[in-house]
């Protein structure tokens, strides 16, 4: 009888402890019991630290680092061929086994189906097959935008709305907000929650190439739109329904000397000649408000007495005198990518942005960088280097826990380690949602600023012109009039422009995508716009990326336009009255090259006598 009882015990002991089946809660450790991290009910910081203590060095030095990862065509998670720079994007399957990372963001996806099938499988390895079953976090540069910058992505399937400079010159709060929150919905449901946006830098030097990412020079609206866009991410609270913002580029990546962008080894560092430091902090003050989630300091060099020569990333009187000690900040602080090891991109090598510690080897820099006060390490995945100093005690191990620390938190507050899955089916109904269609679309419309309309050339008449166009799909444009081949034969000629922009020379292929350089039209292309406008009056439509120095152009033009982002059907709605122009310029024009090169590149709106102020705007 006693042998039958204790059979039956062994029985019931190996089922319940089957590893075919799930305990009632998510056994992360997979050590059969309810683990304080494990549990719900826990509050966030008795989980955090539980979690903490049950880390290696190796687990906790991983977490500290986030690089690119590949999504293959078919969802899967294996690590595949690929061609052109995704040959060069590391597998995230390979970094979890390998490196223990569990932060990845993406770039380039194949499609929404196929992200969303990667997403979850990658989060199943992590609980199936990791040793504490933490769960990943995926992040994401812009991708809702209409888009012609580096550093935002084809918004392909998702909705696609105006720039950032173009919320600004709308000024809507609410719009914002609301454009946010389409973006955090969007996000969610293919499992990106983490947005390494909003950029809020100022523009106060129009030759930097990174200007339509951010909201203009105006401080005060800069801070505005900074806190409706993080509020519409995140909620009033970080939740389950949350997108962190990885604000960025503290202490404000705008003034950098000739707009030369710190990417390359070619700038000469970030200036502040009318002692305007502070102004560029304006926005980030609105962030700390609004509880962003995180910061992303820049590549910058501040070259003011005031601070160290070294780039803000490794600058501890930034990082910790400024961020952490001045503003209180306890979120988590991520390097912008690249900081520490060259990419090695086929032949073409990229210098690491060490910029002022070039002298340093890997190690050295690493070190500087957390002992500086930085959580995490972007574009990166050396975690072995943060193992090897703290195991030869140049780093302490309880440093390390304060980094790991905040980024479990986020995890947790997210989430992630309750419910980190997203329903494959739900994502195709949300991403692209009709509704968000066409906020997006009215959104490009809204944006468009009207500069010039003399004898109220605008609007058009519907149907009734003999249109002449130039970079205009003739097909859209044969909806609003009708179209003919030549200039002379033509009642109205309109012409789309983009800002110039002349590549700096350098061996890095991927500079040539950033918009550095003059501002002005130059040679056979000013002669050719020119003669069109001399031929025909024209409407003259100027998507503005950066500041434009266009003052024969706009003398010339019948109307001139600018836009941030939009359609064909767009402008057209706008020139031919569907849709009334609506925007104020977010930026000033300046009215030469000579006056762009003697403004100071920290102060706003202060070239001499623009020819559209900042603010400016007409509509009918």
């Amino acid at each position: 009888m006693l042998a039958q009882k204790l059979s039956f015990w062994v029985i019931a002991l190996t089922v319940t402890l089957s590893p075919t089946q799930h305990p009632p809660f998510r056994d992360l450790n997979k050590n059969g019991k309810l683990d304080v991290y494990e549990d719900v009910k826990q509050p966030i910081e008795a989980r955090v630290n539980d979690v903490l203590q049950q880390m290696t060095i190796e687990e906790k030095a991983g977490m500290m680092f986030i690089n690119g990862a590949k999504v293959n065509e078919d969802g899967s998670i294996e690590d595949k061929p690929a061609t052109g720079l995704f040959a060069f994007v590391p597998n995230a399957l390979e970094l979890m086994r390998q490196k223990k990372m569990n932060h990845f963001n993406l770039w380039m996806i194949p499609s929404v189906p196929s992200l969303a099938n990667w997403y979850n499988a990658m989060q199943h390895f992590a609980e199936d097959s990791t040793r504490l079953g933490i769960p990943i976090t995926i992040a994401s540069d812009p991708r809702n935008h209409f888009s012609n910058n580096i550093f935002a992505m084809t918004a392909a399937s998702f909705s696609q709305w105006c720039e950032p400079l173009g919320l600004a010159a709308i000024g809507d709060e609410k719009l914002t907000q609301e454009f946010a929150d389409v973006v955090r919905q969007e996000y969610v449901a293919v499992g990106i929650r983490e947005s390494l946006h909003p950029q809020i830098d100022l523009a106060t030097e129009p030759r930097w190439p990174r200007i339509s990412g951010t909201f203009g020079e105006d401080a005060a609206l800069s801070a505005k739109m900074t806190k409706a866009y993080i509020l519409g991410l995140q909620g009033q609270k970080l939740g389950v329904n949350s997108v962190a913002a990885m604000t960025k580029h503290f202490p404000g990546g705008g003034p950098q000397f000739e707009g030369l962008d710190p990417h390359f080894p070619f700038q000469k560092g970030q200036v502040y000649p009318g002692n305007n430091f502070n102004y560029h902090l304006i926005p980030f003050e609105a962030a700390f408000a609004q509880h962003t989630a995180a910061i992303m300091p820049y590549y910058g060099v501040p070259m003011d007495a005031a601070h160290e020569h070294v780039g803000f990333s490794y600058n501890k009187g930034i990082i910790t005198g400024l961020l952490r000690n001045k503003y209180h900040f306890d979120g988590v602080v991520c390097t912008d990518w690249g900081l520490v090891t060259d990419a090695h991109m086929g032949n073409i090598v990229w210098p690491a942005r060490a910029w002022g510690v070039e002298n340093l080897n890997p190690e050295e820099r690493v070190q500087r960088i957390i002992d500086a006060g930085v959580d995490q390490f972007g574009g990166e995945n050396i975690p072995e280097v943060v193992v090897k100093l703290v195991k030869e005690k140049k780093i302490s191990e309880v440093r390390i826990d304060s980094s790991v620390k905040r980024l479990l938190r986020l995890k947790f507050e997210l989430g992630l380690f309750d419910n980190p899955y997203v329903n494959e089916t739900k994502a195709t109904a949300i991403i692209g949602k009709p509704a968000f269609i066409q906020a997006g679309e009215a959104s490009q419309r809204r944006a468009i600023t009207l500069l010039k309309n003399e004898a109220k050339t605008l609007p058009l008449k519907l149907g009734s012109l003999k249109i002449y166009v130039r970079n205009v799909d003739p097909k859209i444009a044969a909806q609003y009039g009708t179209v003919v081949n030549r200039p002379e034969d033509a009642d109205i000629a309109i012409l789309r422009l983009n800002t110039p922009a002349y590549p700096v020379k350098t061996d890095i292929p991927i500079a040539s995508m950033f918009h550095h350089g003059d501002l002005d039209f130059k040679g056979v292309q000013k002669d050719s716009i020119l003669q069109l406008l001399n031929t025909v009056p024209t409407v003259v439509d100027i998507y503005l990326d950066r500041a434009a120095v266009i003052p024969d152009i706009s003398a010339k033009a019948k109307a001139l336009i600018a836009n941030f982002g939009a359609s064909d059907a767009a402008v057209l709605d706008v020139i031919f009255g569907k849709y009334k122009p609506g925007g104020h310029l977010p930026i000033e024009l300046p009215s030469s090259m000579e006056a762009v090169r003697n403004q100071k590149e920290d102060v706003p709106y202060d070239s001499k006598q623009p020819l559209y102020k900042f603010g400016f705007g007409l509509s009918y």
